[in-house]
Parts: C-alpha cells; sequence; structure tokens
C-alpha cells in the first residue's frame, strides 16, 4: 500500500525547489523518483498540484503520497516469442509492437520480460528488468537482445555504454529529407512546458547523435532508414519531430494524417550487430518490417485507396 505523509515546510528548508525538498524529507526517495510523483500528482502544495521546479515557502503543507514499492520480481508467463537466434549466452529477439518491454506499474503482466521468464524460468540482472540490457518503445517493433548470463549482461552493457553495438531502424516520417541522408546532433531533455515528455533542448539534456539515409520517397512522405549513435528515450521520435518531420502514426511528437489505416508508429528496429560477449564474434541480425508496416508501404507505392495527406490519423485511436 502507498504511505501518505504531511508536514510543514520548516524555514530552513523554504525556497528549494520541491523534488529536491521531497528527497531531503524522505532521503529514500531519489530526487528523480521524487520529480516524478509529482509529476503524477502525488506531491501537493497547500492541496494543489504543482511542479518539480516549485519553491514552497515557510508554513506550505505538503502533502505526499508515497507509492508502494514494486514487486521485486517478475513473474514467469507463458507468451509466444519470435525468437531471432539464442544460445546460452543471449537471446535476441523480434518483438511485436504493442509489448512492453519490462514490468512498470500499470504493465506487471505480458511484457517481453514476463516472457522471457516463462522460456528460460530466471535472467541475470535487475530483478525488475532481468536481461534486458537495452529497450525499446512499447509501440516499436523489431530487434532486442537480451542477456542469459552475468557476464553478458556485464559485456552487453558495457558495449551499449561504449557505442559499440550498431542499431538501424526503420521509419515512416511525415515530408521529405533535405539533404537526404546526413546526421542529427541535437541534446535532449525533458520537455521543461510537458514533463512526460523528452524534447531537443538549447541548454540542457543529454548529447544525442541520429543518422539517417532515404530509402524511398512519396507525395507526402519518406521511408528512412536511421541509425542510432546514442540511446536517448524517444532520440527517434524527439529528433525528427523537431526537424518538422515527425515518425508518421506518432502520438505524442507526431502529427495526423488522413488515409493511413495505422495504429501506431511506423518505426521498426530493423538491425542489429555486436560482437558476441564471450566469444567475440560480429553477429548481424536483421527483421522485416511486419505486416502493418508492409502494407502501408504498398499502399503508397500502389496507390490504392484514399489519397493519403496530412489531417486526422484514421483508426489510431482504436
Amino acid at each position: 500500500m502507498s504511505e501518505k505523509v504531511t508536514i510543514t515546510v520548516p524555514v530552513e528548508l523554504a525556497g528549494q525547489r520541491l523534488d529536491r525538498l521531497v528527497s531531503v524529507i524522505r532521503p529514500e526517495i531519489s530526487r528523480a523518483a521524487g520529480a516524478s510523483m509529482i509529476e503524477r500528482g502525488l506531491v501537493l502544495i497547500n492541496g494543489r498540484p504543482s511542479k518539480a521546479a516549485s519553491k514552497p515557502l515557510a508554513g506550505a503543507r505538503l502533502d505526499i503520497e508515497i507509492p508502494a514499492p514494486p514487486s521485486s520480481d517478475a513473474l514467469p508467463e507463458d507468451i509466444p516469442l519470435s525468437i531471432v537466434y539464442e544460445d546460452a549466452s543471449l537471446v535476441v529477439v523480434d518483438k511485436p509492437a504493442g509489448m512492453v518491454v519490462h514490468p512498470a506499474p500499470g504493465n506487471e503482466h505480458g511484457t517481453l520480460v514476463n516472457a522471457l521468464l516463462g522460456r528460460y524460468s530466471s535472467l541475470p540482472g535487475d530483478p525488475t528488468r532481468p536481461g534486458i540490457v537495452h529497450r525499446l518503445d512499447k509501440d516499436t517493433s523489431g530487434l532486442i537482445v537480451v542477456a542469459r548470463t552475468p557476464m553478458a549482461v556485464t559485456a552487453l552493457a558495457r558495449a551499449f555504454k561504449h557505442r559499440e553495438v550498431h542499431k538501424e531502424y526503420l521509419a515512416l516520417i511525415i515530408g521529405t529529407l533535405d539533404p537526404q541522408s546526413g546526421a542529427i546532433s541535437s541534446a535532449i531533455g525533458r520537455d521543461p512546458r510537458h514533463r512526460q515528455r523528452m524534447a531537443v533542448l538549447a541548454t540542457g539534456g543529454r548529447d544525442a547523435r541520429t543518422t539517417y539515409r532515404t530509402e524511398e520517397t512519396f507525395r507526402h512522405f519518406s521511408l528512412v532508414r536511421i541509425g542510432l549513435e546514442t540511446g536517448r528515450m524517444h532520440q527517434i521520435r524527439v529528433h525528427f519531430s523537431a526537424l518538422g518531420h515527425p515518425v508518421v502514426g506518432d502520438p505524442v511528437y507526431g502529427r495526423p494524417v488522413r488515409g493511413l489505416a495505422l495504429r501506431r508508429q511506423f518505426l521498426h528496429a530493423a538491425q542489429l550487430s555486436f560482437r558476441h560477449p564471450e566469444t567475440g564474434e560480429e553477429m548481424v541480425f536483421r527483421s522485416d518490417l511486419p505486416d502493418d508496416l508492409s502494407e502501408i508501404l504498398d499502399n503508397l507505392r500502389g496507390n490504392l485507396g484514399k489519397p493519403v495527406s496530412e489531417g486526422a490519423l484514421t483508426d489510431h485511436s482504436q
């Protein structure tokens, strides 16, 4: 169960940022966790929701609802998986769109981790996300590698940190890029106006670099092959939205289009390459576009159905 705490801000803590204040009052809560609680409306100043940057005055009443800690162990579930490769050290999965990678509040079941534990019984690493060394968004399909041994966790995590893992994505974006190939180098951090979103920031944020090459152009869209040199949250979606060419179907960073019966963002992790953590062998894996995305391209190439243009995204909310 959650815990509810009410305090009056003392003089010596007055004027401090609310996220820092929460972590000072309850040292077991990190500043990042406190900021997340504030975003979720779990921290009130004088009965009202506020922002992490708010600075309550002495005598203000803080009502803090501390969420119950998540379960320490994910549960195994019998969920089919598309296994591209597996050995004693790792497994490469072709993740479907709609599947969350690991359990979190609101998504405790049906995740990739639940499915993997149903297949392998145990995985190393953090018990809340065992074996996970990188992630894909829920509605991004494609390749993800999972570690099966402690050594593989360490080696793969190090490879990601040192940018020794090569990832390529296919995305359909709105408009045509000029130039048609290049690189985007723009720092990414929390959107100061919408804290649950990420944004390109002029100051602050973390370095982020995305490379791209246009594969095919249509009247209103382009199919782009994308490489990630860094792995920031929502990096592809944020970078292309900042250019004015958002990913088609992206409900957060995009804009509507008319005539495409697409229920999720057109983003697919199409290629993954890295050195095997045990043998050092260079491994390359590829994944074809899933049927829902292939059908969109067939429609565009064949000019089938209604004309496609910017407007209301067909069926997106269903």
